[in-house]
């Protein structure tokens, strides 16, 4: 079943009204307890699911282990940790302790959610801990749930603590097409900014839909500076029947994975236009810049490219990478521009995607998806870099919230294997928006939709990675001012920064002035 999110926002801002009149806790505080909520209740339906499973080979006094359930991909759950059992404890029962037991259990009999579970529930009254259970009881989410509600919580009740576009949970269907592009079939992923896991847990449904078990097929690997995140991050995997090495650390100035050339594939949802990177860090008593920036350091106070460069450098000879980055990347000038021109010229930029605006919660900035690929270079394609823009693709959930299907991922993902040299996929109903597009299935440019630009025409605009440069417009469209757009971009990205420190000033103050009152 589908994700209902019209149903998930009314439960969930219940939910949170509830915290917000009951408890005292912060706004940016209630995540925590829900997702760990929710969690149980994801983890007993699986745990159910197994034990049936088990049932028949586990008769009289011989009883199944925990091993046994995580090793079918199900977190073990003693009876005290069951959802169920909780949601039917009489109102005189202490809620609060009974769910501070349940969440060590679980701790206790699973090594990988060790430390992972929050255990401050008996500072919440026990009506609120049952209303709280009665709201979220029929909640039917698939996917990365966690980060769709941390997600939720962050950008309607905690904006001011979090506004700038890479510091969110990234939406399903802009990791889904990201998956779909670089195909991780097999082998190690890597995310240096794994937030709440989700690029992990799509990459598992993507093995899973190909008739793979994850749990043999991919081996994870993330770095999150934030251990709140960190902990969401263990529980998401832990619940969708995943472990991964997942550290925490800072990947500007930290490498505990000892990344150079290591990974099969990365995927990652950086901070945008992120400041104040201390680069002198980055460099030796020698003055060698750090292996992990090979195309060197940004002489500007922004990180974009430093993000870039490690992707870049984390992926082995054969290694594909897909990330979200801001719009401004791709025509940044000055330093960012030669560093852009150093990646160009190996090849293994592979494609390059604009995405519209409003795909995120709590921004309205549109974004590009930037793919590489190292074994790129020495291919038939290795002069040339494919770009597509989909901002005309997408379906309206709310005024201001905007996904794409699943029949949009697969078309996008399919005019990247048809250029391939692939097979199409067909199994979310986008061939008939292919076939209209591409007739005989083979790649072709597709005005307005997509081009093959080779080095010499991207060299030609200024080494610029913008698609609105190079697709040009559908026939009976207007032509956009394409330097007009992109100054307008721009100055929306810096908008979007400077409303983002004004609102953590605005808290800040508040917070101040409260503490200058009750002094």
């Amino acid at each position: 079943m589908a994700t209902d999110l019209q149903d998930l926002s009314r439960r969930l801002f219940a939910t949170a009204d509830q915290l917000w009149t009951n408890s005292s806790l912060r706004p940016d505080q209630y995540a925590q307890p829900v997702l760990a909520l929710i969690a149980l209740r994801q983890m007993e339906a699986k745990f159910d699911k197994v034990h049936a499973e088990l049932a028949p080979q586990f008769k009289g006094r011989l009883k199944a282990t925990p091993a046994d359930y995580q090793a079918r991909g199900a977190v073990y759950l003693p009876e005290n940790a069951r959802f169920s059992k909780l949601l039917s404890l009489p109102g005189t029962a202490d809620l609060g302790a009974a769910l501070n037991a349940a969440m060590k259990a679980v701790g206790d009999h699973n090594p990988d959610l060790a430390g992972a579970l929050p255990q401050g529930y008996s500072g919440l009254p026990s009506s609120v801990l049952q209303e709280l259970l009665r709201l979220l009881a029929p909640l039917k989410i698939e996917g990365d749930a966690y980060g769709l509600v941390f997600e939720y919580f962050m950008g309607q009740f905690a904006s001011s603590f979090m506004q700038k576009g890479g510091e969110y949970f990234t939406p399903a269907s802009i990791v889904k097409l990201i998956v779909e592009v670089i195909e991780p079939y097999h082998g190690t992923i890597f995310d240096p900014a794994c937030g709440s896991g989700g690029m992990f847990v799509h990459s598992a449904e993507f093995v899973r839909r190909h008739h793979r078990a994850p749990e043999s097929e991919i081996s994870v690997h993330g770095v999150e500076k934030m251990s709140d995140t960190l902990r969401l991050c263990r529980l998401n995997l832990a619940v969708h029947g995943l472990s991964g090495d997942l550290r925490e650390s800072n990947s500007y100035y930290d490498d505990p994975h000892k990344l150079i050339g290591r990974f099969d594939f990365v995927m990652a949802n950086p901070p945008f236009n992120q400041p104040e990177v201390d680069r002198a860090k980055l460099v030796n008593e020698a003055g060698k810049v750090d292996a992990r920036f090979p195309l060197g350091l940004p002489s500007v106070n922004n990180a974009n490219y430093l993000w870039i460069s490690l992707f870049y450098a984390a992926l082995k000879p054969t290694g594909r990478a897909g990330f979200v980055m801001a719009n401004s990347a791709s025509d940044a000038s000055g330093s960012e521009r030669e560093l852009r021109r150093k990646l160009i010229e190996t090849g293994a930029v592979d494609c390059i995607v604009s995405v519209g605006p409003n795909m995120f919660f709590t921004v309205t900035l549109p974004v590009t998806l930037w793919f590489l690929d190292k074994g790129k270079a020495k291919s038939p394609r290795g002069d040339q870099v494919l770009f597509v823009d989909a901002r005309h693709l997408y379906r309206q959930v709310t005024r201001a919230n905007r996904v794409f299907d699943p029949d949009q991922v697969e078309f996008l993902a399919n005019i990247v294997r048809l250029w391939r040299g692939e097979d199409a996929e067909a199994m979310q109903g986008s061939f008939p928006r292919l076939s209209e597009a591409f007739p005989d299935m083979n790649y072709r440019d597709v005005p307005g939709l997509c081009r093959a630009a080779t080095r010499k025409e991207i060299a030609a605009q200024d080494w610029s990675l913008n698609p609105g440069r190079y697709v040009g417009v559908a026939p009976g469209q207007k032509q956009e001012d394409d330097e007009f757009r992109v100054k307008l971009e721009a100055l929306q990205e810096e908008l979007e920064e400077l409303n983002a420190e004004a609102a953590q000033l605005q808290a800040l103050i508040a917070q101040n002035v409260v503490e200058l009152i009750e002094a």
